[in-house]
């Protein structure tokens, strides 16, 4: 951080204590750092809104393996969309079920286009895409 600017926030004080408390659950040094992730929280929000804006996004997803073509279903939609598919894991959570987590990166909607799809798969059991910025305008 190049300039650093203290400013003053007038807050009730009953909204400071369970701020105090949170933040010293989450393991903050202090409430500057807090309130600097929550500023950015909200950048992230505002330059990930547009459907045009460049995203990262994670994609989890809850099936079981024994639905008939369920993973034939979810490989397809997958390599239709390969260039916005960074990365994929999978991982076996038991006999029957698996988890699998997909990095995707493009514009906004494209990258919930392609989770909406997979979603909507029958017999994925449950999932989230979480979106996220590149980071490039963050400090």
């Amino acid at each position: 951080m190049n300039n650093i600017i203290r400013f003053g926030v007038s807050i009730d004080e009953k909204l400071l204590t369970r701020f105090d408390n949170l933040i010293a659950q989450k393991g903050y040094v202090n409430r500057s750092e807090a309130i600097r992730d929550l500023i950015r929280d909200m950048l992230v929000q505002e330059d990930t809104a547009a459907p045009e804006a460049d995203v990262i996004g994670t994609l989890t997803l809850i099936y079981s393996h024994h639905a008939s073509d369920l993973s034939e279903k979810l490989n397809d939609i997958q390599h239709q969309h390969h260039d916005n598919i960074i990365s994929t894991v999978h991982v076996h959570l038991d006999e029957h079920n698996c988890l699998e987590v997909l990095l995707l990166q493009g514009e906004k909607q494209i990258v919930q286009k392609i989770a909406d799809n997979l979603l909507s798969v029958k017999n994925v059991r449950h999932g989230k895409l979480t979106i996220t910025t590149t980071g490039k305008d963050l400090s």
